[in-house]
């Protein structure tokens, strides 16, 4: 059931396995939009303002999670490329008992800290409660969003991507369908929206659960397997918390962001929720991209063959540069259509458009330095570079708080949607420099 990523041509093989995840990815933006859209429309641009003053936030806590369980199933690609199956069952034990209790306490600390966290953000008054109350949940389903990525990151590291395609397709249309019964039916609103996006995780979950244990022998442990194995998870812990580190040190750049954004009023966040909703879906390609990477760094290092890592590295850049180009010009060709499904006929889009305009020119006219931070950082975190990587989260913060900084204090709105793009030109080619002076460096030697 997985895909050896050791054989073949690297570019057939790398968009082969991008294919899946970029369609996946796809769906899953599709219903984050779908949420957005029907809350809306049906409750009111103030509410989409609520939830998109809190997509940052959001970013931080179950991006913390999801690179936590990405780095735990890093080793597990390496020991499939290496061919050990003990090993590969021990880091799915290990991954799995490590994240229970890595789940909780970030569940636990995200919660009681959350009214505080709003407050700094200057989050408006008006839409104070729902945003509270949004994050709320979805910070109360962090185990359903970290097992579903746990076992999805195990699948794609034996190289299965299809599967993983499934379970997001499936989580996508239960998604929308809560959302229509709990927002529309039951009226419950942001609350409504929150419920399903969990809801549809932790279902998608228990199903990926069920098919691994039932058709994936490789990923089925043995009774004798539940343990903390210490070497394993010694290097589950080395890749997988640096990992975690790095996506909540890039979030906490967009939680400022957001915080520089807020100023602007309720108008702004919504035009600006609904621009960064573009934007991340015409990004997936790129993230999906990354993921490919991670998966076939980690099973090429696993066989040691660092000249074909680099060899896929430049096939993946090759890939990025024309998907970047082509999503840029159709982001911004057709936003001002696209914008206007977000709200309802009695939001004036003369009062949203200029907002989101800024946010899709700037960004778009940098989506190929994004596209080199995944490529480079996917690269180094699967050949387990992973302290190294974090390096990147470090940079990119930097850069994005001094740009947030600037914006507040002559108040520029464009200079506040610019410290994303700055952030992206920063980290790409500081991620590039890395990548040569490590990976690039073996290669030659």
């Amino acid at each position: 059931m997985g895909l050896d990523l050791t054989k073949g041509r690297p570019f057939e093989l790398i968009l082969k396995f991008t294919i899946p995840l970029f369609l996946g990815n796809t769906f899953q933006q599709l219903y984050n939009m779908a949420d957005s859209v029907i809350v809306g429309k049906f409750v009111g641009a103030g509410a989409l303002a609520a939830v998109g003053s809190t997509g940052t936030i959001m970013f931080l806590v179950l991006g913390i999670v999801i690179g936590m369980t990405t780095g735990f199933s890093v080793m597990t690609s390496q020991y499939f490329g290496a061919g050990d199956r003990q090993l590969i069952r021990y880091s799915v034990t290990g991954g799995i008992i490590m994240s229970i209790i890595f789940g909780l306490i970030v569940m636990a600390v995200s919660i009681t800290f959350m009214p505080r966290l709003l407050d700094i953000m200057n989050t408006p008054e008006d839409i104070y409660n729902d945003a509270l109350t949004y994050i709320d949940i979805i910070c109360a389903g962090t185990l359903a969003t970290l097992f579903y990525n746990l076992f999805a990151a195990y699948l794609r590291a034996i190289g299965n991507s299809r599967v993983p395609l499934f379970f997001l397709v499936f989580s996508a249309c239960l998604n929308v369908l809560l959302d229509l019964l709990l927002i529309i039916g039951f009226k419950m609103g942001v609350a409504g929206a929150a419920t399903a996006t969990v809801l549809s995780q932790g279902i998608s979950a228990v199903l990926c659960a069920i098919y691994i244990y039932r058709s994936v022998e490789l990923l089925r442990p043995k009774a004798s397997d539940w343990r903390i194995y210490p070497p394993c998870c010694k290097k589950q812990l080395l890749i997988g918390i640096p990992m975690a580190l790095e996506t909540g040190i890039t979030a906490s750049g967009t939680v400022i962001m957001q915080t520089a954004l807020n100023v602007y009023g309720t108008m702004s966040i919504a035009g600006s929720t609904a621009a960064y909703k573009i934007i991340n879906f015409m990004t997936q390609g790129l993230y999906s991209l990354g993921q490919t990477m991670a998966s076939y760094a980690g099973q090429n290092f696993g066989a040691h063959d660092i000249p074909r890592i680099v060899e896929g590295t430049r096939a993946a850049m090759k890939i990025n540069i024309v998907y970047s180009l082509i999503t840029a010009v159709l982001g911004i060709a057709f936003l001002s259509t696209v914008i206007r499904i977000f709200f309802s006929g009695d939001v004036s889009m003369e009062e949203v458009l200029p907002w989101a305009q800024i946010a899709i020119y700037e960004c778009g006219a940098m989506y190929i330095p994004l596209g080199m931070i995944f490529v480079y950082r996917n690269t180094l975190q699967g050949c387990g570079y992973s302290m190294q990587a974090m390096t990147m989260g470090i940079v990119e913060l930097v850069a994005r708080i001094c740009m947030a900084l600037i914006s507040i204090r002559i108040m520029s709105y464009p200079l506040a949607i610019a410290a994303d793009a700055f952030a992206w030109v920063t980290a790409g080619v500081y991620g590039w420099i890395l990548y040569r002076l490590i990976l690039f460096k073996k290669f030659q030697n």
